[in-house]
């Protein structure tokens, strides 16, 4: 047999612990060195610059 609650939750209780379950979209913001969009406060994962400094140097491509 499965274990049933011994007493209703209410729906205060309940709607609480749903709260944590609806998803926010990222907070994006343009780079100020190459345009993508990146999260706020990190290295732009695309030139790696941060605050308008090179903070990870990354080599352009050559094909």
């Amino acid at each position: 047999m499965v274990p049933h609650p011994k007493r209703k939750l209410s729906k205060g209780r309940r709607d609480r612990r749903r709260a944590q379950d609806a998803l926010q979209a990222l907070n994006l913001v343009q780079c100020n060195n190459c345009g993508e969009m990146r999260l706020s406060h990190t290295v732009c994962p695309n030139c790696g610059h941060y605050q308008g400094r090179e903070v990870i140097s990354k080599e352009s491509k050559k094909k």
